[in-house]
């Protein structure tokens, strides 16, 4: 039988059985502390509610809920990671599913998450979305083996399958033809009508550099050295720092803004005032004006890299500047421009 309580600002839902131990809950919203009475009392109803009976030995009683981990991931693991921010967003939706998150992990396996998959799939979410999410989980699973020490047999989403379309980008910025200008051109033009301060700036720097955009924000003017002509990027995605040369381009620009911020302090942003957020803005702004669609900041990356290839730079140089360190996801990256290639056809051409 069901009970529902209101402590506080929460509402608490307590599930009651013979021969089971309690089951309760908190909620910020009444209905939702309804759903999952009803769901929890279902599954007890048919037997699919797998848990330890009152006359089981105390053990079983402490094997971990698939919500357990999954909270204590999202405490221990998740804050440590640079994507941390979708990766929460992503569990916390997760734990929104009863009665699978409330399951013991032992009573788990592969056919509980197909049908998760299945339903997820049913709902309309993408299938890369649903691939996104229940690598998140197996990974859970694999940190509560390896690192926390809680026995698990097996993994049960290690076999499990999930076929999602390949839906990585190849955008380029667009080259100007019979005259008119190209979408760099055009971007850098617009910026006159944006208040955000160095925005020509870093959309030149991240199309010379290829880095991402919170490197770009991240750079100090310590991690630069002038004279060698070298960039230090000490916070990268996966974890590593690495070393970028400079182009003659973005010598010339960050030279520039030397020169014009006067005495400098070196611990302070190279791109000062720019906030992640501020750019984001900025960008969907810039688009607009200048009336370019499906453009996103992070095809400068794309377009940056596609450059160094088709400047003649081999695998291993290209991935020294971009950080890569599996030289497989540059295949997503390098792509040449058609015109580059039949331009080379061309002249070859006897």
């Amino acid at each position: 039988m069901a009970t529902l309580r209101k402590r506080g600002t929460k509402w608490q839902a307590q599930v009651r059985r013979k021969g089971y131990p309690p089951l309760s809950r908190s909620f910020d919203a009444k209905t939702d502390a309804q759903k999952w009475a009803r769901q929890m009392e279902t599954g007890l109803e048919l037997g699919t509610l797998a848990l330890p009976t009152n006359e089981e030995p105390t053990e079983s009683k402490e094997i971990p809920t698939l919500e357990a981990l999954v909270c204590r991931y999202l405490g221990e693991a998740t804050p440590k990671k640079k994507g941390s921010g979708p990766e929460t967003y992503r569990l916390k939706s997760f734990l929104s599913f009863f009665p699978l998150v409330s399951r013991p992990i032992d009573t788990l396996g592969t056919k509980d998450f197909a049908a998760h998959r299945d339903r997820r799939l049913r709902d309309g979410l993408a299938p890369s979305s649903v691939k996104r999410e229940l690598n998140i989980i197996r990974r859970v699973f694999e940190v509560a083996r390896d690192e926390w020490g809680i026995s698990i047999r097996e993994n049960p989403l290690s076999k499990l399958s999930i076929r999602a379309p390949d839906d990585s980008r190849e955008r380029r910025l667009a080259q100007g033809r019979n005259g008119e200008p190209g979408e760099l051109e055009r971007l850098l033009a617009a910026t006159i009508h944006i208040r955000t301060p160095h925005l020509r700036e870093i959309i030149v720097f991240a199309v010379e550099t290829g880095l991402r955009r919170g490197e770009i924000l991240s750079l100090r003017w310590k991690d630069l050295d002038l004279q060698r002509r070298i960039l230090r990027v000490a916070e990268a995605k996966n974890g590593y720092p690495r070393r970028v040369p400079l182009s003659k381009p973005c010598m010339a620009l960050l030279e520039s803004l030397r020169d014009s911020g006067g005495l400098l302090d070196i611990n302070g942003a190279i791109f000062g005032g720019v906030s992640a957020n501020a750019l984001r803005l900025a960008w969907e702004r810039l688009r607009e004006k200048a009336g370019i669609e499906d453009l996103r900041f992070h095809d400068l990356r794309h377009e940056a890299i596609s450059r160094l290839f088709e400047k003649g730079l081999s695998v291993p140089e290209v991935a020294s500047i971009s950080g890569h360190r599996d030289y497989r996801m540059l295949q997503r990256y390098s792509h040449a421009r058609h015109e580059t290639i039949l331009d080379k056809l061309d002249a070859t051409d006897i």
